[in-house]
C-alpha cells in the first residue's frame, strides 16, 4: 500500500492514518529513519558509559540498521507496527504490557525491536534566546516508556536474576509501603544507588529504547534551517539517567524522577525474584498523587545538558531532503494548523 512516506511499505496505518492528528508525528521519524538506513547514515546514540569511575550519558553513533534490528532485510522485509505492543515482553507482565509508538517487525512477523518515537522542534522558546550551540529540546514522557524501560533492561540480563536480585534485595526488601510518601522519599536515593550499581555491572546490555527526531527552525520562527533533521537514539540506561540522576536529593514529598527512579528498581527488584510481575498495579499503586499517564517532562536546558553531540548545531540532514521523504502529491495530506506541518508545507511549497 502506497503511504507517501519513505520505506514504509508495510504498515498496520493506513494511507490516511499516517498523516492524521497524532500520527504523523511517529510516522513521519519512522520515513525519515527508513531515508537514513538507505543512504547509509548513522544517527546519534546516547548511551552510558562509565567515565573516570562515574556513569555518564554520551555521544556515539548506530546505524539504522542496528536500531531496527533489523540485520540486511531490505526495507520493503520490514513491518512497521504503530501503537502496539512489543509481545515478547508480555512473559514478564501479568497486565496486559501497553503499546509503545513502534515496534519493527518483518513481514514474517517475527519482533524485532519496540521503540518509543518523538518528534521535537529545536530550540525551545526557553532555549531560543541563548546562543545556537546551546539550544535545547523538550521531552514529555509517558509512563509506557518507562516500563518498557524497564522490560527492556531485565530482558537482556534475565541470564543472571540472581545476580540482578543481589544488588537490589537489601534496599528493595527493606521498605514496609511502596506507596508511602513519607518512607519513599527518604528511601529512593537509596534504590537509585542500586540502579546505579545494576547499570555499572551491566552496561555492554544496554540497547536502544528512544528515538528523538529533531526538525530545527531559524530560532523561534516557522522557517526550517538549512542544516534540519537529525535523530537522536537514546538507550534504555542513557534514557534512565533522565530521571535517576534527580532521585539522589531527598525531598519532602516524592518528585516524578524520585518516582520513576522508584518504579524501575522495583520492576527490576520483583522480576529478579520471579520473572513476571503485575506491572500495571505497580505503577497505579506509586502514584504519588501526580496523574499516572505522564511520567515527567525535561525542559531544554536540562537536555542540552544530556546531548552533547555537536550535530544539535549542525543536523545531519539539510531542509530539501523533505522532498524525497514524503513522495509527490502527498504534501497536500498535511494539516496547516499543525506547527510543523505548517513548516514542512511552507518549505515545499516556497
Amino acid at each position: 500500500m502506497p503511504t507517501g512516506l519513505y520505506g514504509i511499505e508495510h504498515s498496520n496505518r493506513t494511507t490516511d492514518a499516517h498523516w492524521g492528528k497524532n500520527c504523523f508525528n511517529s510516522s513521519f521519524p519512522a520515513a525519515m529513519a527508513c531515508y537514513m538506513l538507505d543512504h547509509n547514515i548513522s544517527a546519534v546514540y546516547n548511551k552510558l558509559e562509565e567515565v573516570n569511575g562515574r556513569l555518564q550519558v554520551v555521544p556515539t553513533e548506530i546505524s539504522i540498521r542496528d536500531l531496527f534490528n533489523c540485520g540486511a532485510s531490505p526495507l520493503n522485509e520490514l513491518y512497521f507496527s504503530f501503537e502496539t505492543a512489543f509481545t515478547p515482553y508480555q512473559q514478564y507482565s501479568f497486565d496486559t504490557v501497553d503499546g509503545i509508538d513502534l515496534v519493527i517487525k518483518d513481514i514474517h512477523d517475527n519482533f524485532l525491536a519496540p521503540l518509543e518515537v518523538k518528534l521535537t522542534v529545536l530550540p525551545t522558546a526557553a532555549t531560543s534566546h541563548l546562543p545556537e550551540h546551546k539550544w535545547g529540546c523538550e521531552l514529555v514522557v509517558r509512563s509506557a516508556t518507562t516500563s518498557y524501560c524497564a522490560l527492556g533492561m531485565f530482558d537482556a540480563v534475565k541470564e543472571e536474576s540472581r545476580a540482578v536480585r543481589e544488588i537490589f534485595e537489601e534496599s528493595c526488601a527493606s521498605i514496609q509501603s511502596w506507596d508511602n510518601d513519607y518512607e519513599m522519599t527518604h528511601k529512593t536515593p537509596m534504590l537509585s544507588e542500586c540502579i546505579n550499581q545494576f547499570q555499572t555491572k551491566y552496561l555492554t546490555k544496554q540497547k536502544p529504547l528512544l528515538m528523538q527526531t529533531i526538525w530545527k527552525t531559524q530560532g523561534q520562527s516557522p522557517v526550517l534551517a538549512d542544516d534540519a533533521f537529525d535523530i537522536i537514539v537514546w538507550s534504555d540506561y542513557a534514557f534512565s539517567r533522565l530521571f535517576v540522576d534527580s532521585a539522589f536529593k531527598v525531598e519532602r514529598t516524592m518528585s516524578r524522577y524520585m518516582r520513576a527512579s522508584a518504579r524501575l528498581a522495583r520492576c527490576l527488584w520483583e522480576l529478579s525474584k520471579s520473572g513476571k510481575i503485575r506491572l500495571a498495579d505497580i505503577y497505579r499503586q506509586m502514584a504519588f498523587g501526580n496523574q499516572t499517564d505522564k511520567e515527567f517532562a525535561i525542559q531544554g536546558p536540562k537536555w542540552r545538558k544530556y546531548v552533547t553531540t555537536e550535530r544539535i548545531a549542525q543536523p545531519i540532514l539539510q531542509k530539501d531532503v523533505i522532498s524525497e521523504i514524503i513522495q509527490p502529491g502527498y504534501i497536500e495530506h498535511l494539516m496547516p494548523e499543525r506547527r510543523f506541518d505548517q513548516t514542512l508545507y511552507f518549505t515545499v511549497r516556497h
